[in-house]
C-alpha cells in the first residue's frame, strides 16, 4: 500500500495542482475573486493580490509538470510539500485576521477558509512528502498494479472533489436538493402534530402582523426560546417608551409549536411585554399605543 500511495500521489498531484493552476493562472475570474481573498488584506492591495495568485497558479502549473514528467525524482515532490506548508501558514492568517473572507485556492471559490481548505492544504503538503519518497513511476505503478491502481486514483479523486468547496454545485447542492425533495422542507409545518424547528417558528414571527406591531420596541435577537402546553416562547429584549419614561422590557411572543409556512391561514400569536426589573406584565391599555423608532436621516 505504501508504494502504490508513493507511486500515484504525483499523478493525483499534479491534477489537483494542474487545475488549480490553470484556473489562478488563465481564468478572468481571478481578478475579480482576489479583493475577496484573505490575501488582499495581507498585501493591502487588490491588484498585488491578483499578481500573486497568477503567480501562484503559474508555479502549481510548473509542478504539475515535474510531478508528471520526472515523479521518481524528489525535487518536485519536496517542492510541492512546501507549497501545501505555505497554504497551510496562509490559510492559519487567513482565518485568524479576516475569517469572513476566501482563501483564493481557486478563481471560482467565493466561500470562507473552513477546515475543508485546511484538510486540502494538508494533502497537498503530505502528499508532496509521498511523492519525494517514491522509488517508482506512476506508469509503472499503474502497470504494476492494474486493479488497485485506478482505485486508488478514483477514491483519491473524490476526496479531493469533496474538499473542494467551488464543486459544491455539481454535488453538494444537488443533493441538498434531492434530501429537501425526499424529507421535505424543515421549516414547513411538522405532520401529526409534530414540532417544527425554532427556525421555522422565528420565521413565521418575523412575518406576521404581530412582529409589525411590536417591531419599534424590540432591541435584540431571539434570546431564549421554549414550549409550554403546545405554545412555543420566543423571547427577547426590549425598550418601551421614549426620554424620561423609557423602560427596558422583556417582549414575549407565543406561537403554535407545530405551525409553519404551510400552515392554512395568519399564525396566531401572543405577545406581552413584561417590566425587565418588576417582572410584571404591562397593563393592556399600555400596549395598545406602539411607540415608533425615529427614522433615519436621508442622505444628500
Amino acid at each position: 500500500m505504501l508504494s502504490l500511495t508513493t507511486g500515484l500521489a504525483p499523478l493525483v498531484l499534479a491534477g489537483l495542482l494542474g487545475w488549480t493552476g490553470a484556473v489562478k493562472a488563465f481564468s478572468k475570474g481571478t481578478a475579480r475573486t482576489a479583493p475577496k481573498t484573505a490575501l488582499a488584506r495581507l498585501l493591502r492591495s487588490s491588484d498585488r493580490a491578483t499578481t500573486v495568485l497568477r503567480a501562484t497558479g503559474g508555479v502549481e502549473l510548473a509542478l504539475a509538470g515535474g510531478l508528471l514528467a520526472v515523479p521518481a525524482t524528489p525535487a518536485p515532490g519536496a517542492a510541492t510539500a512546501l507549497l501545501g506548508a505555505g497554504f497551510l501558514g496562509y490559510l492559519g492568517y487567513g482565518r485568524l485576521k479576516a475569517p469572513e473572507s476566501s482563501c483564493g485556492c481557486s478563481a471560482d471559490e467565493n466561500v470562507p477558509v473552513t477546515w475543508r481548505s485546511f484538510a486540502r492544504a494538508g494533502l497537498v503538503l503530505a502528499g508532496g512528502v509521498a511523492a519525494a519518497l517514491a522509488d517508482a513511476s506512476w506508469w509503472s505503478v499503474l502497470g504494476d498494479r492494474p486493479a488497485a491502481g485506478p482505485v486508488f486514483l478514483a477514491v483519491s479523486a473524490l476526496v479531493l472533489f469533496a474538499l473542494s468547496a467551488d464543486l459544491d454545485r455539481w454535488w453538494l447542492l444537488p443533493l441538498r436538493r434531492t434530501r429537501l425533495r425526499v424529507f421535505g422542507h424543515p421549516l414547513l409545518g411538522g405532520a401529526s402534530g409534530e414540532q417544527v424547528p425554532v427556525a421555522a417558528t422565528v420565521e413565521l414571527l418575523e412575518n406576521s402582523l404581530a412582529w409589525q406591531a411590536a417591531a419599534p420596541v424590540v432591541r435584540s435577537a431571539l434570546l431564549d426560546h421554549w414550549e409550554e402546553e403546545g405554545w412555543r416562547i420566543l423571547l427577547y429584549s426590549g425598550v418601551y417608551g421614549s426620554g424620561g419614561d423609557a423602560r427596558s422590557v422583556q417582549v414575549v411572543f407565543a406561537l403554535d409549536a407545530t405551525a409553519g409556512r404551510d400552515t392554512p391561514g395568519d399564525p396566531m400569536v401572543r405577545v406581552s411585554y413584561v417590566d425587565a426589573d418588576s417582572g410584571q406584565a404591562l397593563a393592556a391599555e399600555e400596549l395598545q399605543t406602539v411607540p415608533r423608532r425615529s427614522a433615519l436621516p436621508m442622505a444628500g
